[in-house]
């Protein structure tokens, strides 16, 4: 296409064009994972919402492939394309606080930072996933798992509503008594329904005034077999107002961690309680006087200070493979992989996290939204990360080796925010019996599967072909 008619589209912007030619043209395009390299065609830096729709209605009008790019993360680096239009978000970044109502509005390129920053000051947080930097839009509409799941459900579980530019350059608000097919769908089927430009979450009251018990308890790695035993047994008997995900991990070369411990391996399992601290050291109690720890780091923090813990680890512009699964339980054969690969983590940043999907989270209906994973579990990764691009086939060749082992104690599907490139039989595993329902959404909102730079779920008539 020629520069000419990328300036049109750049005259009816209040963003930013960014093409190939700009001085900012390869800041602009690359990601967080920096194994992603790809040429866009152009970068449309959105600043409200005419500009997302002017930006559909031209690549509609021209034939130019979408990809939208929110605030975050996103595994698969599905928010550039080669020779597409991207529409980048990442500037529409305003939160409105709903205090008497408990409810927040967020624009679709914040990350889960700018929503804990204004949610916290008033003591309050929606759940959301484990780092700051994570964006609101990738993670929602994938799910959401997070510290704040086992009590209040998935991020999903407290979508009131979404603002959506369709593929035909419409725009729509979706909720329980709007557009409510769009709306379930939403609610776990990822991009594939349009460009979700603001979404409204139920925000709840956490901790004293947004103050929780969080942090780190630190095994030596040979108890790892112990440790997940009797972390699969106490999760479930555990209040809900307590949450914790497991990891295999390298102890990081930094403060708070204790000198003596930087660069070992180890078992973690990272807490959250935000309950009342008047009963914190019963809740507590379990956790603490359990087997023999490296370190117990849990102790009161603002809600936002827990979830930016582990940013500074993880910055933009690390190499990352991703390998994923569900899991109904952590069974003896699963942990005897675990100790395996755990024993063998290539690099310092490398890890395994399982998250839990409990509580609140597991009583939700498997039909009830497009996320269908509710019957208890939790979501594993295993990520293969190092700053190096000369380590990149080392970390990928872990991650595969390790998902391939474990996979067979795997429910099947996995969390499609943690999907990388696997297959149309990977997204419809990851659905169980919601993708029928969800390719009959996708054929009347977007029936010519314009967004498909994504876990692509095809239209119904595309999809019996």
């Amino acid at each position: 296409m020629s520069t000419t008619t990328y300036e049109d589209l750049a005259a009816t912007l209040r963003g930013d064009l960014i093409t190939p030619s700009d001085a900012g043209y390869d800041a602009a395009r690359a990601v967080y994972n920096a194994m992603i390299d790809r040429r866009p065609a152009a970068i449309a830096r959105c600043r409200d919402v005419a500009d997302v729709i002017n930006c559909v209605r031209f690549a509609r009008e021209h034939d130019v492939e979408i990809a939208v790019r929110g605030g975050g993360h996103n595994a698969g680096g599905l928010g550039v394309w080669d020779d597409a239009l991207v529409i980048d978000l990442s500037l529409m970044r305003s939160t409105t606080v709903d205090p008497v109502g408990h409810t927040v509005r967020v624009d679709g390129g914040c990350t889960w930072g700018d929503v804990d920053h204004a949610t916290v000051a008033f003591g309050m947080a929606t759940p959301s996933g484990f780092l700051a930097s994570t964006g609101v839009g990738g993670l929602t509409l994938g799910g959401g798992i997070g510290y704040l799941s086992r009590r209040f459900g998935l991020t999903v579980d407290n979508l009131l509503a979404a603002d959506v530019v369709l593929a035909d350059g419409t725009f729509v608000t979706a909720s329980a008594s709007e557009h409510s097919d769009l709306f379930w769908a939403l609610r776990g089927g990822g991009g594939n329904f349009g460009v979700v430009t603001s979404f409204r979450f139920r925000c709840h009251d956490i901790g004293e005034h947004g103050v929780v018990i969080g942090g780190p308890v630190l095994y030596d790695l040979a108890d790892t077999p112990a440790v997940m035993r009797w972390y699969r047994e106490l999760l479930p008997s555990l209040p809900e107002e307590l949450s914790g995900w497991l990891g295999l991990i390298t102890v990081p070369p930094a403060p708070p961690f204790p000198e003596e411990l930087w660069g070992r391996k180890s078992c973690a399992i990272v807490w959250c309680y935000t309950g009342s601290h008047e009963r914190a050291d019963e809740v507590l109690e379990p956790i603490r006087s359990f087997g023999s720890p490296l370190l117990v780091g849990p102790h009161p923090m603002p809600f936002n200070v827990l979830q930016s813990a582990f940013d500074g680890l993880y910055p933009a512009g690390l190499q990352w493979y991703w390998r994923a699964d569900f899991f109904n339980e952590i069974s003896d054969a699963a942990i005897d992989v675990h100790c395996k690969f755990g024993a063998q983590l290539p690099t310092g940043h490398s890890t395994m996290h399982l998250y839990p999907i409990d509580g609140a989270a597991g009583r939700v209906a498997e039909d009830a939204t497009a996320f269908a994973y509710r019957d208890g579990g939790w979501a594993g990764v295993i990520v293969g990360v190092d700053p190096d691009p000369a380590n990149a086939d080392t970390i990928t060749a872990w991650a595969k080796d390790y998902w391939t082992e474990l996979h067979p104690t795997s429910a099947g599907g996995a969390y499609v925010n943690f999907l990388m490139d696997e297959g149309q039989d990977r997204v419809r595993a990851s659905y169980l019996g919601n993708y029928d329902r969800l390719a009959e959404v996708k054929e009347r909102y977007d029936p010519d599967n314009v967004f498909h730079v994504n876990q692509n779920i095809r239209p119904a008539a595309v999809a019996t072909r």
